[in-house]
Parts: C-alpha cells; structure tokens; sequence
C-alpha cells in the first residue's frame, strides 16, 4: 500500500506567503490549535521552507509557556523533542530513512498518539501516515526568491477545516 499523495487529497487553504515573516505568523496562529495527538506532515522541495515553518510553530508553543529554545533543524538527529508545558513536541526530518521501517525505531508511532508532531517528508513514513493529520505542502513561487505556495489538506478534513476557520484569512 503506497502513502496517499497530498495533492489528492480535500485542499482545505491554497494560499501565496509573501515571505518568511508571513509564514511564521501562520505557523504560529496554527500552533494555537494544536494538542497532544496531532500530527503535521510538511512536504515540499528542498529550500520550500518545511523546517522554518516547524521552527516557527514550535517556538510559538514554546513561547506560550515561557522562552522558546533554539530548534535546530533534525536533519541529522532525525527526531527533535521540545517542551510546551505538559505537552511534549516531536520534530521529525525523514529525508535520510531510505525505508518506512526505519520509522518504527523512531518511536513516532506512540508519539503520534501523545505528542504534537512535526514530521518534514512524510512520504518516507509509507502508508502509516496518521490518517487525521493535517498535510502542509510548501512550494517555492516562480520570480520570487522568498515567496512560497502553501496548500493545506487533509484526508479527513471536517475536524481541520472547522479549527483552521479560526486562524485562516477569510
């Protein structure tokens, strides 16, 4: 079974950030509505902006409950976990695991149940992507060199689409 492709999936926000500030500002709205279970999938080329946007929600959710830390990019570590008060962050950057069962020894399955997560290509994860995960694919603007597409979807989208009317320009 193959892991579904978010671009077919129910697009729940198609949006153009002007720039890195933009895309912090949403990452941080976004990460209001965020608790214990839900997982992020960010997709996108290289240079798309996955890991800004990550840094940009997890500091946010750090800042609500004091100073937010460096949150280095997991390229290398793999995985990155962060306190938010009683909530604990997984940051994940899969881009080096050639096969989804190098997943299993991450932990992110029982993270997936009790944690926020933060998972940078999601793709490597094969057909065990959480199904109530929201999918953000970023993708760079032709003539712009900090613009970025961003595009939200979900495979079940009713619970998102009602907490993203909170944050999401109308």
């Amino acid at each position: 079974m193959q892991a579904p492709d978010p671009t077919d999936l129910p697009v729940l926000a198609d949006a153009v950030m002007p720039s890195p500030e933009a895309t912090a500002a949403l990452a941080a709205r976004l990460s209001g509505l965020l608790g214990p279970g839900d997982v992020v999938l960010l997709s996108g080329d290289l240079g798309a902006g996955k890991t800004h946007f990550a840094r940009a929600l997890i500091q946010a959710l750090q800042a609500r409950h004091g100073a937010p830390e460096d949150v280095p990019s997991p390229s290398f570590t793999l995985v990155q976990t962060y306190e938010a008060g009683d909530v604990e962050v997984w940051h994940a950057d899969l881009y080096r695991l050639s096969d989804p069962w190098e997943v299993d020894e991450l932990g992110l399955a029982e993270a997936f149940d009790n944690a926020i997560c933060l998972v940078e290509w999601p793709d490597r994860l094969g057909p065990d992507l959480p199904a109530d995960a929201l999918h953000v694919t970023r993708t760079m603007v032709p003539g712009s060199e900090d613009a970025r597409r961003l595009v939200l979807s979900a495979a079940r989208p009713g619970n998102w689409r009602d907490r993203l009317s909170r944050v999401l320009p109308r």
